[in-house]
């Protein structure tokens, strides 16, 4: 693969794997903040306002981050962290039965997928194209 096709659809995969959690953000949580505390505090989420303020900051830096290739590594983390928290609270299968479980397993099963991403971007970082590149940044020394 040329450089510049390895480059453009490597700037396209992490505009994909972002995109769902900036529109999360934007798009749902701020401006349903209320209703969606109030359904977090009914999962047992503890302060359920305070943990979605934060929720939002992780979103938009972390999906801001793996979009424009900055701090990727830094961005996928926040995501990753958010995923966990997500996906124990509210897709909790192993509490159900039926359809409800069979439908929150799927929930689960895509939360891990993307988790995965965030553990590959965390150890590969933003690649070609990327303002880290831009910038200079230091490079991972390679494994002996």
């Amino acid at each position: 693969m040329t450089t510049l096709l390895q480059g453009l659809t490597t700037v396209l995969g992490r505009v994909m794997i972002a995109t769902i959690f900036l529109m999360s953000a934007v798009g749902n949580k701020i401006p349903n903040f209320d209703s969606i505390a109030s359904y977090m505090a009914s999962e047992g989420v503890p302060q359920p306002q305070v943990m979605l303020a934060g929720a939002i900051g992780f979103l938009i830096a972390g999906s801001l981050s793996i979009i424009l290739g900055y701090k990727a590594r830094i961005g996928a983390a926040l995501l990753f962290v958010f995923l966990v928290l997500a996906t124990y609270y509210f897709h909790d299968f192993w509490k159900l039965r039926g359809q409800d479980q069979q439908l929150q397993m799927i929930q689960f099963m895509k939360n891990l997928s993307m988790m995965g991403a965030m553990l590959f971007i965390m150890a590969n970082g933003s690649g070609p194209m990327s303002l880290d590149k831009k910038s200079g940044a230091p490079k991972p020394k390679p494994a002996k």
